[in-house]
Order: structure tokens, then C-alpha cells, then sequence
């Protein structure tokens, strides 16, 4: 039943999954499980409800990645959700995954090699980290899922986007109030206007993602150390 699901979610976004692409679906779960219990990926310990809200909600995403080749980066991929999902589905985007944990980059990195998903690298570093380097401005997409809030999330992952590209936030219904929020850093950080758009995830009305283009570069300046923020957001 669940698969069904799966596939349905892919064929609205024009990607339909095989079978091997389903099992590895399947396994990630597996090994996520499995790891969970030696470190905390997860509060989703049942079978059935991360199917639905990892895997499932996960792949709600596809209908807001191109045609064609892209690079995405999942900034804070934790247990590598959205983005070891996304590249199962989409073999022919580049996911790279940022995770500042070095334990979870390491689950992320055996994960990648178990389930062969050369198509995923994974940076133990944190995002501001990675947008002070090479990788600055060089995504078509950046993904993120239960890392923070609008105004600081925005910091993280608007510098990493290149002109044109996007910014996806999946977010739950208190988004409503942390967009008025980070209007300001928006602005600051080259990023446009964003638009709240239904998951559409069959049972769950709340979550949203949330689409920001990006507009303009972003200032050399952001986004700033983490020593430097002092907890004082944008805007």
C-alpha cells in the first residue's frame, strides 16, 4: 500500500519510480532504523509512520526540482531526509548533503555507499562553513527540513543558491508567522518573495513548502560566522 503511495507521489512530478528505486526506498529505512539505535536520527520508531513521514514526505518535494540535471545540496540532512530520498528518485541530480554532526555525516556517507547512490556526497561541515567556500553560489536547489526558523534558515541556505535558483523549506503551519519574520534578512541575503505552497501529503494538512527564488548574489558578508551571530537573526 505504502509503495503505491511512493509511486503516486513520483508520477505527479512526471518521475515515476521502478522497483529497484522503491526497494532502495525501502532500505534506506532499514539502515536508518537500525542505526537509530546507537544515535538519534529519528523519533519516527515506527515502521509504518516513517513511511509515510519520511520517505512519503520526502518525495513532495519532487514536484519543485526541474528537468534535468541539477545540483541540490539538503542543508542540516540529519538522517538524510529529504535528500537521500530526492536522489533515489532523481539519479540525475547531484545531492549533497551537509551535516555538521560528524556521526550523522558518517551514517550519511555508509548509507550512500550501501545503497549506491553515487549521486550523493556527503560535507561534515556546517552551512555557513560551506558557503565560505568553493560551493558558494553553485546549487540549483537547497532543501531543508526540520533545521529552524524561516529567518535564520534563510541565512544558511540562500548564499549557497545560485541566481535563478531556489530555496525549498518544508515547514509545518507556524511558517505563517516566521515568513513576516525573516522578510527583512530576504531581502538582505538577494532572495525574493515566498510562496507557500500545500505538500499535498495525503492525511497531513499542515505541512507546507515553502518556495524562495533567488534573486540577486548575496553580499559577501552573510552568511555570518556563527561566533558572530550572537543568536540575533537577520533583519
Amino acid at each position: 500500500m505504502i509503495r503505491e503511495l511512493w509511486s503516486q507521489l513520483g508520477a505527479r512530478a512526471d518521475c515515476p519510480l521502478n522497483e529497484d528505486q522503491l526497494a532502495k526506498l525501502s532500505a534506506y529505512l532499514d539502515l536508518l532504523f537500525v542505526a537509530n539505535q546507537r544515535m538519534n536520527l529519528t523519533r519516527l520508531t515506527d515502521r509504518s509512520a516513517a513511511e509515510l513521514g519520511h520517505i512519503a514526505d520526502a518525495l513532495t518535494v519532487l514536484p519543485f526540482l526541474p528537468a534535468g540535471a541539477l545540483r541540490v545540496v539538503d542543508v542540516g540532512a540529519g538522517g538524510g531526509v529529504p535528500g537521500i530520498p530526492l536522489a533515489i528518485a532523481r539519479p540525475d541530480i547531484s545531492v549533497v548533503l551537509v551535516e555538521a554532526t560528524r556521526k550523522k555525516a558518517t551514517f550519511l556517507s555508509e548509507t550512500a555507499g550501501e545503497l549506491g547512490l553515487n549521486n550523493v556526497r556527503v560535507i561534515a561541515q556546517r552551512a555557513e562553513e560551506v558557503a565560505a567556500g568553493t560551493m558558494r553560489e553553485s546549487f540549483d536547489i537547497a532543501v531543508a527540513r526540520a533545521v529552524g526558523e524561516l529567518v535564520w534558515l534563510a541565512e544558511w541556505c540562500v548564499p549557497l543558491v545560485k541566481v535563478g535558483g531556489s530555496v525549498l523549506a518544508m515547514k509545518g503551519p507556524r511558517v505563517v508567522d516566521e515568513i513576516p519574520a525573516a522578510t527583512g534578512a530576504l531581502r538582505l541575503l538577494g532572495a525574493g518573495e515566498p510562496v507557500v505552497h500545500p505538500s499535498n501529503l495525503p492525511g497531513d494538512q499542515h505541512h507546507v513548502i515553502v518556495k524562495i527564488p533567488k534573486i540577486r548574489p548575496t553580499p559577501a558578508r552573510y552568511p555570518r560566522h556563527p561566533t558572530a551571530t550572537k543568536g540575533k537573526p537577520l533583519g
